[in-house]
């Protein structure tokens, strides 16, 4: 039954069965095989969810799409055959192609908390996954904030999609108790259901690409351990993922926020602002997307000869922020940007007068896109350079790394 713009041979067998979560992590957890259908039922009925895959796929039959989505009984079919195929016209729209390597460090049997950079807020585990659906690997359950979760159709989107919730709206009294059930979660997650999670490095993503590991993260992975700060992190089993795009699609509402932010240092985003930010980072053109599957650090944390967990902390930021960075994919884009940036032709081998003409006109299109009328001078030169940095960041923190 074609009922999307692909051909899917939906295969119900249930391979793949999950219990109720403990009480404690309820508020939290994604929706279980017993909760499949009622939870799909809801989100196929929904006005929301309709226009959006009729926004992203108009030549879709939405009510057969709606059969298929109601004929599958579990969440492991549902995401590699519907959400898989999904995803392949995803990246046949939207990318030049989306590749990976380093598949061999994912070992069969064993689970992973894989850390990697973060460049959009919707695709950077779900094209992860779309890996691992290729390699025939286990998805990730995947974190997500719950200041994203703009409305209640996307709620159930993504818990049906064996998302997380990371509470971001707390009190700061409630800050601690969030972090804890955060990190228990993930650690029952790896050691007693047998699967792996998907983390960015940091909260929000590197606006200039600038991509660190932020150290309040990995604190809040050793919390959920009895052991000390370095079991509890080894337990975790860490995998940093490198994830490089050719072209960000977000890159001039990223610069937007930058100009913002300078002209107003208490400028904040709206909902409307991620909600667009989502939209656009699904639906516009990426270029090449390509992720490095790092070794997993905890042989590299052997070496850490401190039990303070401020350095273990360090040492675990240390090891995945190299990790990230040597695993970058370098395009003639980030060549030209360093260059351009710095006033030189270091890297001039790698790019010819075409591709410079080429970036400098993209560079140009993206700053129009940026909506704000009658910058002046020192402005336009702001965002030129910005978009210089955002783009130069990766091939200076690749070099750093060597």
């Amino acid at each position: 039954m074609n009922v999307l713009p692909y051909q899917m041979d939906i295969n119900t067998t249930n391979k793949h069965t999950t219990d109720a979560y403990p009480e404690i992590f309820e508020d939290i957890a994604p929706y279980t095989n017993s909760q499949y259908r009622e939870g799909m039922t809801k989100l196929s009925n929904e006005a929301g969810f309709e226009h959006a895959m009729r926004f992203i796929m108009p030549e879709i039959d939405y009510e057969a799409f709606k059969a298929t989505l109601l004929s599958v009984d579990n969440i492991d079919v549902f995401q590699k055959q519907i959400a898989g195929a999904f995803l392949e016209y995803l990246a046949k729209k939207t990318t030049g192609g989306v590749s990976y390597e380093g598949m061999e460090h994912v070992k069969d049997g064993k689970n992973y908390t894989f850390i990697s950079n973060h460049r959009d807020i919707v695709l950077d585990a779900s094209f992860l996954n779309l890996c691992f659906i290729r390699a025939d690997k286990p998805i990730t359950q995947i974190a997500i904030g719950n200041n994203l979760l703009i409305y209640e159709w996307i709620r159930d989107l993504v818990r049906i999609n064996r998302c997380f919730i990371v509470k971001r709206d707390v009190k700061p009294l409630q800050a601690l108790q969030a972090a804890r059930q955060l990190s228990e979660y993930i650690h029952y997650v790896i050691n007693q259901r047998r699967e792996s999670v998907w983390i960015a490095q940091r909260e929000g993503r590197a606006k200039d690409s600038n991509d660190v590991t932020q150290e309040s993260l990995l604190k809040m992975l050793t919390l959920g351990c009895d052991s000390n700060s370095l079991e509890a992190l080894k337990e975790l089993n860490i995998l940093p993922v490198s994830i490089s795009y050719e072209y960000d699609p977000n890159d001039y509402l990223k610069v937007r926020e930058f100009l913002l932010r300078r002209r107003d240092p208490d400028f904040k985003k709206s909902q409307h602002d991620d909600l667009f930010s989502m939209e656009t980072g699904i639906l516009s053109y990426k270029g090449k997307v390509h992720f490095t599957i790092n070794p997993p650090i905890n042989n590299q944390l052997e070496n850490c000869d401190s039990t303070s967990r401020n350095d273990v902390v360090r040492s675990a930021r240390t090891i995945i922020d190299n990790e990230i960075h040597g695993g970058y994919k370098i395009y003639p884009i980030n060549y030209v940007a360093f260059d351009l940036l710095n006033g030189v032709s270091k890297f001039s081998n790698h790019y010819d007068s075409e591709t410079v003409l080429e970036v400098n006109e993209y560079f140009k299109k993206q700053s129009e896109l940026i909506g704000i009328e009658n910058l002046s001078d020192e402005e336009e030169r702001f965002v030129h350079e910005m978009f210089l940095t955002m783009y130069a960041n990766p091939l200076i923190n690749k070099l750093d790394s060597e």
